[in-house]
């Protein structure tokens, strides 16, 4: 965890105009409490736009600190502003707050038993994408940072982000709707940075990519309609499920035969098909949800358009149709490669230079792109 602590003396240390000052003993005792709660959130998770006792938890930690607070924002967002004892900018350290529909299945002392409800039904939830330790990590430099205001050039706005794995259906969310309503105003954020922790990045080292970092990411529903007909007599019906096959076979070769891959890397993915209620029954009709991920606006804008060709027209070729309706999604994160390239030299001194890597881009989508789509932004693994 010291290593992972780090990531705030590297914020400290750039927010204090690259000075570096010496704050082991203030994360030697800060250290002890991220892990107590890191565990504690990661026993009582909860989802998008319902995180209440999270950000009761984070709020209570804020007021203990004298950090000017705002809550309710985006729902249950938590806004901490901390003015340092000099002038300068306003950057602003975002953390995700929300958990995940998922079981947990380990033996841990703190493993989540906590169940929620998603899409109407009632669903196990886990903090499984880390951002249990995001809070804590933030948490920590807030606790850090309240101590050293008179080394602080300028003013830190925490950011406690709810819903970054996407709001319930029919409801607003994430960073989107924070930043519609305001959270980068008053005062008025400069830069913004946030972070990601990964498994497969070896402790105590840092990834960074300039420019394109995560895909931009949108979801996507596409509605079959054939004729119901019994199982035994295919040739009095049109089947959707056939259909349904056919146009996930044909909507890879946009990517395996049409995509530029050599530029950047695109993914369609259909995660979910249901249709029919019998083994002997051909249904009328099918529902698929599928992702669409991109690294280039180009060929997002390709890939759309070849999708909105192809799904109908391979329906018609079977009898059928075909619906598809695309959802406006995530950007692509976005790593001002200005920023990335002030900012570099200190991550570089406080982690030590092996240990600042390179990444190529991933195709995962982070909702922290919508900070970058207004200021300049740098999000790091």
């Amino acid at each position: 965890m010291k290593k992972h602590l780090c990531i705030g003396a590297f914020f400290l240390g750039f927010l204090a105009m690259g000075q570096g000052p010496k704050l082991d003993k203030d994360y030697s005792a800060v250290e002890s409490k991220v892990i107590e709660w890191r565990r504690d959130i990661h026993q009582n998770p909860e989802l998008s736009n319902r995180e209440f006792k999270t950000a009761e938890k984070i709020t209570e930690h804020l007021k203990s600190l004298g950090i000017e607070i705002q809550t309710g924002v985006a729902h249950t967002g938590v806004v901490g502003i901390l003015k340092g004892k000099k002038p300068g900018k306003v950057v602003a350290l975002r953390a995700d707050i929300d958990a995940l529909p998922v079981l947990e299945r380990n033996d841990l002392p703190f493993k989540s038993t906590a169940k929620g409800e998603y899409m109407g039904e009632e669903v196990p939830v886990m903090h499984a994408c880390g951002h249990d330790t995001h809070i804590a990590i933030l948490m920590g430099v807030a606790e850090v940072l309240s101590k050293n205001t008179d080394k602080i050039k300028g003013t830190i706005k925490f950011i406690f982000q709810p819903a970054e794995e996407g709001a319930p259906p029919g409801e607003e969310g994430g960073a989107e709707l924070m930043v519609k309503e305001g959270v980068l105003e008053n005062p008025k954020v400069d830069v913004i940075f946030g972070l990601h922790i990964n498994s497969q990045t070896p402790v105590g080292v840092i990834g960074y990519k300039p420019g394109g970092a995560l895909a931009a990411v949108n979801s996507f529903e596409i509605h079959v309609k054939g004729k119901q007909s019994h199982g035994s007599q295919p040739w009095s019906g049109i089947d959707p499920i056939l259909i349904s096959a056919k146009i996930i076979d044909g909507l890879q070769t946009i990517i395996s035969r049409e995509a530029e891959l050599i530029n950047e890397a695109a993914v369609i993915t259909v995660g979910k098909i249901s249709g029919g209620v019998r083994s002997n029954i051909i249904p009328e009709s099918v529902e698929m949800l599928g992702t669409l991920r991109t690294l280039d606006y180009g060929m997002r804008e390709m890939i759309q358009r070849r999708m909105k060709e192809m799904v109908p027209a391979i329906a018609k070729a079977y009898g059928g149709e075909a619906i598809l309706e695309f959802n406006l999604g995530y950007p692509i994160t976005y790593n001002d490669p200005e920023l990335v390239e002030q900012i570099l030299p200190s991550i570089q001194r406080v982690a030590g230079s092996e240990n600042v890597k390179l990444k190529k881009a991933t195709t995962g989508a982070e909702d922290f792109s919508f900070f970058q789509e207004k200021i300049p932004g740098f999000s790091f693994f």
